[in-house]
């Protein structure tokens, strides 16, 4: 009964915005990188020089800097390595029989990320590696808008694949080079965010990024940026008809990536490079093995992503790149600056959901980017949200409710005892499974229940205002609800309080129907600490029904009528404090079939038995 009532969600078609912080105004650090990197693919080990120019848009002066050295992650002994030894349901990518596949890395199998000189201005500095962190004092500081050029040479080797990055994956994928360069840690109005790695999230400076990577010339390369000398290259980039003629041993591929805060690439000497041009869109790159077993998915492929990239960018705002690139790499799927790395060998169905979810996150990591180590479920719980709405549509899912196994994961998450505030720093989790279902099951419910509250119209206006105000600014979770708050005209700091900051619950309940002579008394009692605005469906016995509407008194506001073809009343608010509300039906209890609260199953009641009463009748 109650799922026959779903409700549908409309899907509708210069100046900086000063996020939730303390300041009189908006500001974010800038980044200027030139790399040069030389690969050795038979020892992958590689050797780069970088220049980078680093614009202080801060009030602070900073006296320090932080890189981000991710590959030291994969040795023995490392903080990756003890953390998966000591959590209680480690990462199965990363265990082999039941130990961490890191704790036995050879000299040859690891990965490493080491800095050999730095100068600022010209001046050599002085820094310490600790782990996958380098830290750099300063030779002087560098006053509030001021700029100052950081140079220096590093060696990496490359880590058999284990987590994103690596070599030779279990796919024979050569190289997936994510997280592969000495990168500066992010200064905002925190302060610094030198996180170390320990397999989670990632936080990034808005920049340029000028890169030219060597590399033997049999290797196809995909990845961040544009490619600059594609006539050069060939390897599927140059112009349609024509040929391109190489000498020597390797190539140097020329990349240039503006206003992205992270730059991967991939490479393989088998790699099939399919293009396709959107007539609507950008330029679509796939890169895959050329495996039998995988082609014919891959090329079926190609047109849903067209179909993915034209609904996010009708849903959420448009795509601001000129190309994305799908790459067959890592160990899953994971989202970087204009493309994505995705494991190939599976079913077509699984092989557009990741492709879907990869892509989601381009603008909610990699156009809006929050800080994921500190608010994790707005990327993955929102990417989450808008995937499951695509594959619904590009794959003809007919769910009625698409974010079914979400609610699913998160009631699993409630009774297992084992649930953390969403607050909860992404490496602070005790378990994954508390991690995986907080951050995309329950950030996912964050926007579905939201539409319960607002209304599901005023909740996709929502997401394209909160995109189109806070696209390239790093926004916080009080962006996203004051996105909303001006969409809808309702008050909604209880709502961003109870569901992120605490693990209160939902559970409302219908505890009684009593006649009243000619009228039916309801009383409905809040037994979770979490307040919630009700829907209630009330089922006559001559099949006809209507919905009573009550709002929640701290919401100062209410939703329109999320069910226009029945009649709507819409009642006194409910104040939170009051364990219970009573109202009455004008209508005998005779003529009452069933009374339903929240027919749609968005609100997330951790008890649906007690929601029903239903008249048994003869």
């Amino acid at each position: 009964m109650r799922t026959a009532f779903l409700s549908f969600f409309t899907l509708l078609a210069g100046t900086l915005i000063l996020p939730a912080q303390n300041n009189t105004s908006y500001w974010q650090q800038h980044v200027d990188y030139t790399m040069d990197v030389k690969m050795d693919v038979k020892s992958f080990q590689y050797h780069g020089t970088q220049k980078l120019v680093y614009t202080n848009n801060s009030p602070d002066e900073l006296n320090r800097v932080y890189y981000h050295l991710y590959f030291n992650a994969f040795q023995p002994g490392s903080e990756m390595d003890a953390r998966l030894q000591s959590v209680k349901d480690p990462d199965k990518r990363m265990m082999e029989n039941g130990k961490s596949r890191i704790a036995s890395l050879s000299e040859r199998e690891m990965g490493y990320l080491h800095v050999h000189s730095l100068t600022q201005d010209g001046t050599p500095v002085s820094f310490n590696e600790e782990g996958t962190v380098l830290v750099v004092n300063l030779a002087k500081p560098i006053p509030a808008g001021g700029k100052t050029v950081l140079d220096m040479e590093f060696n990496g080797q490359v880590p058999i694949q284990i987590r994103r990055s690596g070599r030779n994956s279990k796919e024979g994928v050569a190289l997936s080079m994510s997280q592969w360069y000495p990168k500066l840690s992010e200064y905002d109005f925190e302060g610094w965010h030198p996180n170390a790695y320990i397999g989670r999230e990632f936080h990034g400076v808005w920049g340029n990024f000028d890169v030219k990577l060597t590399i033997d010339k049999d290797y196809t390369v995909g990845g961040s940026g544009y490619l600059q000398n594609p006539q050069e290259i060939g390897h599927g980039y140059e112009a349609p008809g024509t040929t391109v003629k190489t000498k020597g041993k390797t190539l140097t591929w020329h990349f240039k990536a503006p206003n992205v805060h992270d730059f991967m690439w991939a490479a393989d000497p088998e790699y099939i490079h399919d293009v396709v041009e959107m007539e609507d869109g950008p330029t679509l790159h796939f890169l895959y093995k050329n495996d039998a077993g995988i082609i014919e998915n891959w090329k079926k492929l190609q047109p849903k992503t067209e179909e993915t990239m034209r609904f996010f960018s009708k849903n959420i705002g448009n795509y601001p790149y000129e190309q994305y690139s799908v790459i067959q790499g890592g160990d899953g799927g994971m989202e970087y600056a204009m493309s994505t790395l995705i494991t190939g060998k599976r079913s077509f169905g699984s092989l557009v959901g990741v492709t879907v979810h990869e892509m989601a996150h381009s603008w909610f990591q990699h156009i809006l980017a929050t800080n994921e180590s500190k608010h994790e479920w707005m990327d993955e719980g929102f990417t989450s949200f808008i995937s499951s709405l695509c594959m619904n549509e590009i794959m003809d899912e007919g769910k009625e409710n698409p974010f079914e196994g979400s609610y699913k994961g998160y009631y699993a998450l409630v009774n297992s005892g084992l649930e953390k505030p969403q607050t909860t720093h992404a490496d602070r989790f005790s378990t994954n499974f508390a991690y995986g279902i907080g951050a995309y099951s329950k950030g996912s419910i964050f926007l579905s229940q939201l539409g319960y509250v607002i209304g599901q119209d005023k909740l996709m206006e929502t997401i394209q205002k909160y995109y189109e105000d806070f696209k390239f600014k790093h926004p916080v979770p009080n962006d996203i609800k004051r996105s909303a708050e001006k969409v809808s005209g309702i008050e909604l700091d209880w709502y961003l309080t109870d569901w992120t900051q605490t693990t209160n619950t939902i559970d409302y309940s219908v505890k009684s129907v009593e006649s009243e002579g000619q009228k039916t008394k309801v009383v409905l009692e809040r037994i979770g600490d979490m307040p919630m605005p009700l829907d209630i469906l009330v089922v006559n016995a001559d099949g006809t029904q209507e919905t009573f509407y009550v709002p929640l008194r701290m919401m100062r506001g209410e939703k329109d009528n999320p069910y226009p073809n029945l009649k709507r009343t819409v009642l006194e608010d409910w104040a939170w404090a009051n364990p219970t509300y009573g109202f009455t039906i004008n209508k005998p209890i005779e003529s009452i079939k069933a009374i339903v609260i929240d027919p749609s199953q968005l609100m997330a009641d951790v008890n649906e038995e007690n929601n029903v009463h239903q008249k048994l009748l003869d």
